[in-house]
């Protein structure tokens, strides 16, 4: 007896079955005509749909998805303005190498190429910043392309797919079966890269392990950790990867980014062993591109990625070994010394140092709100798995060296620097997991980058706290622009709102600090509206990190080049 063939279905309603049969549970948007019959089927399932203010919000909320769950972010646009917007957060997927998939409504097939109503070509516009840019010409398709992008937005390397839809293929209807769910194909070390990899350890007189990438996950840091901690091993994590390692673990060392502990620094470029797992190590990692030697370091090379393209692209590894985070360490929970490590007491040394380094009580700075304090009362009152959220800019350095990252999903920040991120960020986090506590650092250019998100966080009633830092200029381009062109300011000037009200007036909660004392009972009012709140921060201008000022950098330019 032959099985019955599917009820025909409009293209709309069988993309959004696609979704639905690959798990999707979260979808960000911002609604376009070109895609009325994806909204229509989106009426009648049960997935949460986030209407956004803005695409590149949209895509931001769809990435803050893929790194917290792994699962791909889906967010949805419409034609080229729509996804010209959202081309930021597909810009970080790819950098951060987080699983996304875009899909945009496009303009009906019989229009093409005459530079029709909003026409564009994405294939051409994302074929750089997607692992795969196509459009879908044929209903019948829709149930294989859809499935093939979750394959390779979570294979390998993950990153950005998009997929255009054209507005006539999605009203024709078509009988076509759902593909199944996607499975993540995991391979695992041979017992031959395992043995090398003991008897190097064996060897090594300084090593260190550098943790990065994607395809992570709560066991796997776990395990990792168990692993450095039967080697007594030095663990650091690449720029904005903190939550890849608990910070309160005996082995944690630092973290490589901007401003990174010096003694962390000439450790690494001392070590004889570097075991790199899940990164890449690239520009702000790599302290632009100095600490290994490229292509072949001094120091032994064990990298560890999931997508073989990445190993030996820039590094010629001593031991390469083409498998994710996940299955290489689950596979050195076996691993174990075969004798007592000669490295303890230099790995101890870079322990303490990191504590020293990382204690917000030594810092003092200009104005009457200390940073420093701010950082340890919050130490001392979030939970430990309060998702912390940033964009980019100077003001992220506090959150970045003082906050104690304990455990993997606690973390959103853009490792391509992208300013704006925080916000959409902590929205859709909070849209995920409603019951944990978001906070999103911002600083005051950051913020206005994707500050309409506020009022998404109120349309859904998401009471996220803003901790916003404000010193009235582009803080990041003020520090370098002093540095090089001391004393001559141009365009890095800001004229602010006052962003308690601005919280206020799309019917949240707003505060407005001055002062060390102020922030705390600010704080916690914020958190026990429970509206999505603003802390509006003001500091000294002069603050421009934790370990300088303006003028001294100014003063120190202009020496330069007396």
């Amino acid at each position: 007896m032959k099985s019955q063939s599917p009820a025909p279905r409009l293209g709309g309603h069988i993309l959004v079955d696609q979704l639905v049969a690959h798990g999707v549970q979260h979808v960000f948007c911002v609604p376009g005509e070109s895609y009325l019959a994806v909204l229509d089927g989106l009426h009648d399932v049960a997935i949460n749909v986030t209407v956004c203010r803005q695409e590149g919000g949209a895509a931001m909320m769809a990435d803050a998805h893929g790194k917290l769950t792994g699962q791909p972010g889906i967010c949805i646009v419409t034609r080229a303005p729509g996804a010209s917007n959202a081309m930021a957060g597909i810009h970080i997927a790819h950098q951060d190498s987080t699983p996304l998939i875009m899909f945009v409504g496009q303009i009906g097939r019989g229009m093409r190429e005459r530079d029709a109503f909003q026409e564009m070509d994405y294939r051409a516009v994302f074929g750089t910043q997607a692992k795969w840019a196509t459009e879908i010409d044929q209903i019948e398709r829709i149930p294989e392309i859809v499935s093939r992008a979750f394959h390779i937005a979570t294979s390998g390397r993950p990153g950005p797919v998009v997929i255009a839809l054209p507005e006539d293929m999605l009203t024709e209807y078509a009988s076509v079966a759902d593909a199944p769910h996607y499975q993540l194909v995991e391979t695992s070390p041979t017992q031959a890269q395992l043995t090398q990899l003991g008897e190097q350890l064996a060897q090594a007189k300084q090593p260190i392990a550098i943790l990065g990438g994607s395809r992570w996950n709560a066991q796997a840091v776990e395990q990792f950790g168990d692993f450095a901690k039967r080697y007594q091993l030095p663990v650091t994590v690449q720029f904005r990867r903190q939550m890849l390692f608990p910070t309160n673990h005996p082995n944690f060392v630092g973290d490589l980014g901007l401003g990174s502990n010096p003694a962390l620094i000439q450790y690494i470029r001392d070590a004889d062993l570097v075991l790199l797992v899940g990164g890449r190590m690239s520009e702000i990692a790599s302290q632009s591109y100095t600490l290994l030697d490229i292509p072949v370091p001094k120091q032994n090379l064990v990298h560890v990625h999931p997508d073989s393209a990445e190993l030996n692209r820039v590094y010629r590894a001593n031991l390469a070994i083409n498998v994710s985070p996940i299955a290489f360490a689950d596979a050195v929970m076996h691993v174990k010394p075969s004798r007592t490590p000669a490295w303890a007491a230099a790995g101890q040394a870079l322990r303490d140092s990191n504590l020293n380094w990382r204690d917000p009580s030594r810092i003092q700075h200009p104005g009457a709100l200390q940073m420093g304090q701010v950082m340890s009362y919050l130490e001392s009152h979030l939970p430990e798995d309060a998702i912390l959220c940033n964009g980019a800019g100077n003001y992220a350095t506090w959150l970045h060296r003082f906050h104690q990252f304990k455990h993997f999903g606690t973390q959103l920040a853009p490792t391509s620097g992208s300013m704006g991120y925080g916000l959409p960020a902590s929205v859709g986090a909070k849209r995920i997991y409603p019951d944990r506590t978001v906070i999103c650092f911002a600083g005051d250019g950051c913020f206005m980058m994707h500050g309409q998100e506020f009022a998404t966080a109120v349309q859904y009633q998401l009471p996220i706290v803003v901790i916003l830092i404000d010193n009235g200029m582009y803080g990041t381009i003020r520090m370098h622009q002093e540095r090089h062109y001391p004393a001559r300011i141009s365009g890095t000037a800001l004229n602010n709102p006052d962003f308690a009200a601005y919280a206020e007036a799309f019917g949240g909660h707003g505060e407005r600090v001055e002062t060390t004392e102020q922030f705390a009972p600010a704080f916690e009012r914020a958190l026990a509206s429970g509206k999505p709140a603003i802390v509006h921060c003001l500091i000294d201008p002069e603050t421009i990190s934790p370990t300088t000022t303006l003028a001294k950098i100014r003063q120190q330019a202009l020496a330069s080049k007396a």
